[in-house]
């Protein structure tokens, strides 16, 4: 213990050293109070897109706050969360129509999974179950970790957690059963939605699968008039190579969750977008039909303010091209490890790169993870693998040259972390 009274997330406070603290943040860079400089790999849990401080973001919250705090969002609205609203439906796939505001990634697929309930419940067809794929997280709070993989991560609320159908993660050549299960699933006229993240299952080991897929997936719901929910929270605002991930595949989710990067990653800020089906089961003069769902700080003005910043930097900013040009990097960066013994199931999607170290012990909670993080932040570079999985999903303003440091420390850490257990 040393003396500071936070609890910090997902850390076990009796095993982890003292913490450095951040004192300054600019671009791909952290800055500790003794001066040292941090190159963050991770984006500061992927939130952080286009760089840390992007100025017109930080200047449109500045702003923000000489007309505005914080108002009440049952019975009065204001311009920036009409603005992004507007915004939103413009840029995500099309048919989403409506936007429902909340302040997490968890909060927006609590929305999702409520709406889904009551879509089928006010149209007079009540369902109750939900699909969802093998090795998924979805967030932490009740209803995000239901539907989420079981495991470490929730096992002391198991009791607190509903009842789900899980569909197996579609690996390279078994994706044929994933969906046979989910057609077979789905034939249940209990089923209300499915539940996804596109392309990449992140804190599940950054698991990737190919567009077809999820477009099937898609389709298999609409066949069968199953809600097809997709959680973008992580996948999108450009981390898959395209604005949103189901943009790959020429489909439209029926609900779609977005967080993390909506605001550039520099203020908590999510929405959840639904069709305008999904609406109009809520829209009725009968007061009892009305969604049933907010929290002190939806749509806060502010954080709407620095989401609007950050649609106009994708508007009027050349991103999708260092969106692409990172992903080049990436791959190319990576590849180096790809006939490499030491490492296995090397692999890409978009900006983000990973591949699995061999080890004795491979679960989440085996040692070779608090020792790599150890290893890198020693180096200057923070980076935070998932067990044996050691990912790198950056900020898209790093440049070729601090991504080859980083590709260096993991050759560098491969020889002694693939002997621990």
């Amino acid at each position: 213990m040393n003396g500071s009274a936070v609890w910090h997330p997902f850390t076990q406070h009796a095993v982890e050293p003292a913490m450095p603290s951040v004192v300054w943040t600019e671009g791909a860079w952290l800055q500790t109070n003794d001066g040292t400089r941090i190159l963050d790999a991770i984006s500061s849990w992927w939130v952080v897109t286009h760089g840390h401080r992007h100025p017109k973001i930080m200047d449109a919250i500045r702003n923000a706050t000489e007309t505005l705090d914080q108002v009440i969002f049952a019975g009065l609205t204001h311009e920036p969360a009409e603005q992004l609203a507007s915004a939103l439906v413009e840029m995500t796939p099309s048919g989403l129509d409506w936007v429902f505001y909340s302040d997490s990634g968890s909060t927006s697929v609590e929305v999702a999974l409520k709406m889904a309930l009551g879509f089928y419940r006010n149209n007079g067809a009540p369902r109750s179950r939900i699909v969802v794929m093998e090795s998924s997280y979805h967030g932490d709070t009740i209803g995000a970790m239901s539907v989420g993989a079981r495991g470490v991560f929730n096992a002391a609320y198991e009791p607190l957690l509903f009842e789900v159908d899980t569909i197996p993660f579609p690996a390279a050549g078994l994706e044929q059963k994933t969906l046979d299960r989910f057609e077979q699933l789905a034939r249940d006229r209990r089923v209300a939605a499915l539940i996804v993240e596109p392309l990449v299952v992140g804190a599940g080991g950054m698991l990737m699968y190919p567009a077809w897929v999820l477009a099937e997936l898609k389709h298999i719901a609409a066949r069968s008039e199953t809600l097809f929910i997709a959680d973008e929270v992580m996948t999108g605002w450009g981390r898959t190579g395209t604005v949103f991930a189901c943009e790959q595949t020429g489909i439209s989710p029926d609900i779609l969750c977005t967080s993390k990067g909506l605001t550039g990653g520099a203020i908590p800020l999510a929405a959840t977008l639904a069709t305008d089906a999904i609406f109009r089961a809520h829209y009725s003069k009968d007061r009892a039909k009305a969604f049933f769902h907010s929290s002190s700080y939806t749509a806060n003005p502010i954080a709407c303010a620095a989401a609007l910043a950050n649609v106009g930097i994708w508007n009027d900013e050349p991103v999708g091209k260092r969106v692409a040009a990172l992903a080049r990097m990436q791959a190319e960066k990576v590849a180096r490890f790809s006939e490499d013994p030491r490492f296995e199931d090397v692999r890409t999607t978009g900006t983000i790169a990973a591949l699995d170290l061999r080890v004795g012990n491979a679960g989440y909670l085996a040692e070779v993870g608090p020792r790599l993080r150890a290893f890198f932040l020693e180096r200057g570079l923070l980076v935070r693998p998932l067990g044996n999985v050691i990912y790198v999903l950056p900020p898209y303003c790093v440049t070729s040259g601090e991504l080859d440091r980083l590709y260096e420390a993991i050759d560098e850490a491969a020889e002694p972390a693939s002997d621990s257990t």
